[in-house]
């Protein structure tokens, strides 16, 4: 099978899963907006290295990532939602305070759920999803792209995220400081794509790593949740009409509870922690070894081939 091929199969199979997430989410279907929102950041993640005209992969990374943060705010939303449910069954004392946040949440997803799957929105993805087929098309066209770039391409990705995840590590040490946390969540989701990206074109066994990227995200991402709960809830509190002392007593009580949650979900990630700085350490260091290999002549006639990555968000 030729490079070009490998590389049209790649895009292939991601353009068609965010083409078939659109139908779905078209038809009303929750789960579909996940997985299209997963969809682009799969497809933001492969396009730099297809070794394809810079200017066009570069526009299709600007409208998946205007998808990927329009999916988001509804999906941020859909989650709340779902979170607040499970505490309504385990932490039945603060049911009035959850019960209130809801109200408000409930009424953001709605409003955002409806600009998302208005006419206009779903146009312009389905006009982003025309272009990936384009670009696969274009792909299948071609059968002469040296298929050593596409490998250098990825291991070198491979190694700037793991070095951007050991600095978000080292940046957010072993105090609880949300935001630097979140910035490690991130880190961990782009390493995370690119290792498994890598497994997937250079056919390498690489399930014990992201088990260990998926373990840290799933603790991160459950404690981000939690923390974006709080914010919605301090929100609420800060627009009660008319104000009332036992109403802001009892929203008080469930920011205590939240934010013990997040506490113990930090210890948590300390003790996975130097799994997860071993790990970056780790893949840094091999990945740029394998690029030194290479000599310089290579690295320049390969990095000649792969257009340069945007920084992706």
């Amino acid at each position: 099978m030729s490079a070009g091929t490998v590389r049209c199969e790649l895009l292939r199979t991601r353009a068609d899963r965010f083409s078939r997430a659109l139908r779905g989410l078209e038809q009303g279907d929750v789960r579909a907006l996940h997985r299209a929102r997963v969809a682009t950041r799969r497809l933001r993640e492969i396009l730099p290295i297809l070794c394809i005209e810079g200017l066009t992969a570069r526009k299709l990374i600007r409208r998946l990532k205007k998808t990927t943060l329009r999916l988001g705010t509804v999906r941020e939303l859909d989650v709340l939602l779902l979170l607040i449910d499970e505490l309504h069954d385990s932490r039945r004392e603060h049911a009035a305070a959850l019960g209130r946040v809801a109200v408000a949440v409930a009424k953001m997803r709605d409003d955002a759920r409806k600009q998302l799957l208005g006419h206009a929105s779903m146009r312009d993805l389905r006009r982003t999803a025309r272009k990936l087929d384009d670009v696969v098309a274009e792909l299948a066209r071609e059968d002469e792209q040296p298929g050593k770039a596409l490998r250098w391409a990825i291991e070198a990705r491979v190694a700037r995220r793991a070095e951007r995840s050991a600095s978000a590590l080292r940046r957010a040490g072993a105090v609880y400081l949300p935001e630097r946390l979140h910035v490690v969540r991130i880190a961990a989701k782009k390493l995370r794509y690119s290792v498994e990206l890598a497994a997937e074109i250079t056919a390498s066994d690489r399930a014990a790593d992201v088990r260990v990227l998926r373990a840290a995200q799933n603790v991160l991402g459950r404690m981000h949740d939690i923390q974006t709960l709080i914010d919605r809830v301090r929100q609420v509190q800060a627009t009660l009409a008319p104000p009332s002392v036992n109403v802001w007593r009892a929203l008080d009580a469930l920011l205590r509870s939240l934010d013990d949650d997040c506490r113990r979900l930090h210890a948590r990630y300390m003790r996975a922690r130097p799994r997860l700085e071993a790990l970056a350490d780790r893949l840094s260091a091999n990945d740029r070894a394998s690029a030194a290999v290479a000599g310089p002549k290579t690295r320049a006639k390969r990095g000649a081939a792969v257009p340069r990555e945007r920084r992706a968000g």
